[in-house]
Order: structure tokens, then C-alpha cells, then sequence
């Protein structure tokens, strides 16, 4: 079942969240917002103002833009592949090379 946009922007934050080693009071806190606000939102149940996902990003360090990129999180293999196939089609041979050495790194 596909993720409605509430519930992935939720999982971003969690995830960005749990990057910064924050729990939920912490981050809360610095926001001003209550922790079962919180929770609500990074479950999907509730949605964040603007203004909360500015105070949301200041907190996190990071930008507005940087909760919509859940794209990685939704592809499956086949696109994943596809994906991987889209960026070496636009790379040059030096970072084709660059590319392939961390990926048999990653690999091994």
C-alpha cells in the first residue's frame, strides 16, 4: 500500500530526527511544540504548518526541501536499478570510475 504525502513527510522527519541522535522531547522542545504534536506528526496523523516545518528545519539543520527527498525510501528494486542506470548515463568517465569503485566496495 502506497504511503499517503503526511505519512512520508512524517518518516523524513523521524528519520532526519533520529540522524541528530534528537528523541522526540528534545526536538519538541527546541521546535516549541508538544511532543505528542510531535509523535502525531511523524506517524503520519498530523501535518505541520509552515511555520512549524521552518521552526522543524532550523532545529534539524538542515533545509525545507530536505523533508520532500523520500523518494529513496519508496523505490523498490527494479527502480532503484533504473535509478542507478539514469545517473551513470549522465556521468563522465571519471566519475563513472569513481562510481564503480564505491559501489564494489559497498558490494564486497
Amino acid at each position: 500500500m502506497k504511503k499517503s504525502s503526511k505519512e512520508l513527510l512524517g518518516a523524513r522527519i523521524k528519520e532526519l530526527r533520529k540522524a541528530k541522535k534528537l528523541s522526540q522531547e528534545q526536538l519538541s522542545e527546541k521546535v516549541g511544540i508538544d511532543p505528542k504534536h510531535l509523535s502525531r506528526i511523524e506517524v503520519g496523523r498530523g501535518f505541520p504548518s509552515l511555520d512549524t516545518l521552518e521552526k522543524l528545519a532550523t532545529a534539524l539543520a538542515v533545509e525545507l526541501k530536505d523533508f520532500f527527498e523520500f523518494a529513496h525510501s519508496t523505490k523498490n528494486k527494479k527502480e532503484l536499478r533504473e535509478s542507478l542506470c539514469s545517473l551513470a548515463n549522465e556521468a563522465d568517465e571519471e566519475k563513472l570510475r569513481l562510481a564503480v569503485k564505491i559501489l564494489r566496495a559497498l558490494v564486497r
